[in-house]
């Protein structure tokens, strides 16, 4: 009875459990996906009781990592990913190769051969995009420039392991594993492999590029107009998890991979808003039963046996890792709250973890232990990486309270840190102070711009503020919530503070800090919801502006134009 109903069974046992423990942690005001974890140790085989179909968890799962990076996708454009290339393409190329190393002389130091200590080594340095898009989307930054960031940064991370998983049975012979080609073959094998492996994911990304971008908006739009909820529904799920498989078997790119190319191309559709929406659902449910089965291979005897080894383990994910990325984000002049919002996004690791950690164990690479402590480190780090995304306000306050160094570092000789010189004076008196030079903060500036009304942009992403000095708008790099930056925005002498950033986190900050230095300046807030919109003006920090209320008020406003009605 059991095998014939062992899907069945395995969801319901996988759900019905996460909700109760997942319930449980709320109310012990922890994360729930620890209750998820603690489900899958519970319906794991190495705990007595039920055991649930693995091997069918761990599949359920894939669907879940597919739909989850297919929603990231849907809003991370290609755009957004060549906008932060420049400090995500090099900062997770020496951030991988300094947690490699970390783990590497780690696993040597315990007598591990070279390749368990690579295979070990590269397992704790790639995150879980799938842990890091549940704590973004929980504070509401997905979209914000530090989102992107540590996105992109994962992105990149996920190529690169793409190519370690496909040259890693090529290169297993060399490093002591199971096998053992000549010197010549194994040169030869390895070339060869590259050099398909990269023409296929080229091939593949050209083909999404070049054809997905035009076939996946064209194929909502031509289902959004038949009507039915349920074929747009099916049409989303199917591109998600079609494009994923298939680009799994034709191009050797992973599961995620593939649904995340998949979700930028269908971003290009004005139905893409509507795309999200349906498919969230599923995202959540199947988002559970990953960390489910991530619990199922756990053995908890590992934290007896070993605990100093878990320790160690944990400290180079959620200490060592988080440190190096911390300082690679500041040597980019990034702000403070930048570097350590991606800091605080590699705290842990994931799936792809598993996977280098399942093939390294098949190849006869890395012992068993190893995988043992590769997963010991997930749930640990996972379990508490909601914590340390909390810990970064009062992280930062602390910083910049203490610690001069810290606020030398933000803004030190930097020239985007400050305006120009030879700024016209009579520009900085009476000005709008534009925070966030996003879609909505951009369209603010052109309409001043076009009623030749002065504004400066303050604008934490580096590129952005670069690429706009040279159209000759004025903007200095930074985050708002630092006085340093709005005082360079001259908000002494601003008329308007107009905060259009989807960061609202430090929104008060901001505020407190252009009142001080000006009290008569008046402040225009955004808000995403109704709620939020109530909280900030209940504080009387501003006037509000909710997306969805303006445009209902806008659509009132043509309707009664155009039935001539008079407006009051």
């Amino acid at each position: 009875m059991h095998n014939e109903f062992a899907l069945i069974t395995t969801i319901a046992a996988s759900l019905g459990l996460a909700l109760i423990l997942g319930y449980v942690a709320a109310k012990l005001r922890m994360p729930p996906l620890v209750g998820y974890l603690i489900a899958g140790i519970i319906l794991g085989p190495s705990t007595p009781g039920f055991v649930a179909d693995i091997g069918l968890a761990s599949q359920l799962s894939e669907i879940g990592v597919m739909l989850l990076m297919f929603g990231v996708g849907l809003h991370f454009s290609l755009n957004d990913l060549l906008a932060v290339k420049r400090i995500a393409i090099p900062g997770a190329l020496v951030q991988i190769i300094v947690a490699t190393a970390m783990g590497m002389f780690t696993a040597l130091y315990w007598g591990w051969n070279i390749g368990g200590a690579l295979v070990f080594g590269l397992s704790l340095s790639v995150a879980s995009t799938v842990v890091l898009l549940k704590a973004l989307e929980s504070r509401g930054v997905l979209e914000s420039i530090n989102g992107q960031i540590a996105i992109g940064w994962l992105i990149v991370e996920d190529l690169i392991m793409v190519l370690v998983l496909v040259l890693l049975p090529a290169l297993a012979g060399l490093l002591g594993g199971n096998l053992a080609p000549s010197e010549h073959a194994a040169t030869t094998s390895i070339w060869i492999t590259l050099g398909i492996t990269l023409a296929k994911v080229s091939t593949f990304i050209i083909l999404m590029l070049v054809v997905g971008r035009k076939a996946f908006p064209k194929l909502l739009w031509l289902v959004a107009r038949t009507g039915s909820r349920e074929l747009f529904t099916l049409c989303v799920l199917a591109a998600a998890v079609g494009v994923a498989y298939g680009s799994s078997k034709l191009f050797d790119v992973s599961f995620a991979l593939g649904a995340f190319f998949a979700g930028m191309m269908m971003r290009e559709s004005e139905f893409s808003h509507r795309a999200a929406e349906e498919s969230l659902p599923l995202r959540d449910a199947f988002s559970v039963l990953f960390f489910v089965s991530v619990g199922m291979l756990f053995d908890p005897k590992i934290l007896v046996d070993e605990p100093l080894r878990v320790l160690m383990v944990a400290a180079i994910i959620m200490i060592g890792k988080t440190l190096a990325a911390i300082g690679l984000v500041i040597a980019f002049r990034y702000p403070l709250n930048t570097a350590l919002t991606v800091g605080a996004s590699l705290a842990q690791i994931g799936e792809f973890s598993f996977i280098l950690a399942g093939m390294g164990l098949s190849l006869g690479l890395l012992p068993a232990e190893g995988q043992s402590l590769i997963l010991a480190g997930a749930l640990i780090s996972i379990g508490f990486n909601s914590l340390i995304f909390k810990s970064i306000a009062p992280v930062q306050a602390f910083l910049r309270k203490r610690s001069p160094v810290a606020r030398k570092l933000e803004l030190r000789d930097d020239p985007l840190a400050q305006l120009p010189m030879s700024v016209d004076q009579k520009h900085l008196t009476g000005q709008v102070v534009i925070v966030g030079y996003g879609r909505v903060g951009r369209r603010i500036g052109d309409e001043l711009a076009a009623k030749n009304i002065s504004y400066v942009v303050a604008e934490s992403n580096r590129q952005i503020v670069e690429k706009i000095r040279q159209e000759g708008i004025n903007a200095v790099s930074g985050d708002a919530a630092d006085p340093a930056v709005l005082i360079q925005a001259h908000i002494t002498r601003a008329s308007l503070l107009v905060v259009a950033t989807n960061n609202t986190v430090d929104v008060r900050k901001m505020v407190e800090t252009a009142r001080l230095l000006n009290p008569e300046i008046e402040v225009v807030l955004r808000a995403y919801s109704e709620a939020e919109s109530a909280l900030l003006e209940k504080d009387m920090l501003g006037k509000v502006f909710v997306g969805k209320r303006e445009l209902a008020l806008g659509m009132t406003k043509h309707i009664l134009d155009r039935m001539g009605v008079a407006q009051t």
